[in-house]
């Protein structure tokens, strides 16, 4: 009898923030997986929310450390449509082009597509700044790391 080994099941909650954009960012992500809960975060001093939200997608896939089944909660319609949609598939089937020319952030689309082949991933958009309280709990860590990352940028200015 061949065993067929299941995928680890875990849910993931990200959120990005900006202030300005561009401008300081940061990012928060939460994982689930069983009782396990791991948050994850960081920030970046001049970027743009649409990064912020990729990045934080991004790491936390990266953090998984063997293929996952993964349900993963963004309020980034940019990020879920450019999944669900197809767009994501349709620009690497056009060399990383689009429509309307080049593929904004493509360093970052270029990191995920291999995350989504490694793991079953779908992705489920939730409202932001509502009754999610994990999505808030991102939303919080991103807008923390963000003031963060303008504290530093303005202590570096400063010098």
């Amino acid at each position: 009898m061949i065993s067929r080994q299941t995928k680890k099941k875990v849910e993931i909650y990200t959120d990005g923030a900006c202030k300005g954009n561009p401008g300081p960012g940061g990012w928060g992500a939460i994982l689930l997986y069983g009782s396990a809960k791991k948050e994850l975060r960081g920030g970046e001093e001049n970027t743009t929310n649409n990064r912020m939200e990729l990045i934080s997608v991004i790491v936390a896939l990266e953090a998984l450390r063997e293929p996952c089944e993964v349900k993963l909660h963004t309020d980034s319609q940019y990020v879920a449509n450019a999944i669900n949609l197809g767009w994501l598939n349709s620009w690497r089937r056009m060399g990383w082009k689009r429509k309307g020319g080049e593929v904004k952030n493509l360093d970052l689309w270029q990191r995920l597509a291999p995350l989504l082949e490694t793991h079953q991933v779908t992705f489920v958009w939730v409202k932001g700044h509502a009754d999610d309280e994990y999505n808030n709990r991102c939303d919080e860590m991103a807008v923390e790391e963000s003031r963060k990352a303008a504290s530093e940028g303005e202590r570096e200015n400063m010098i």
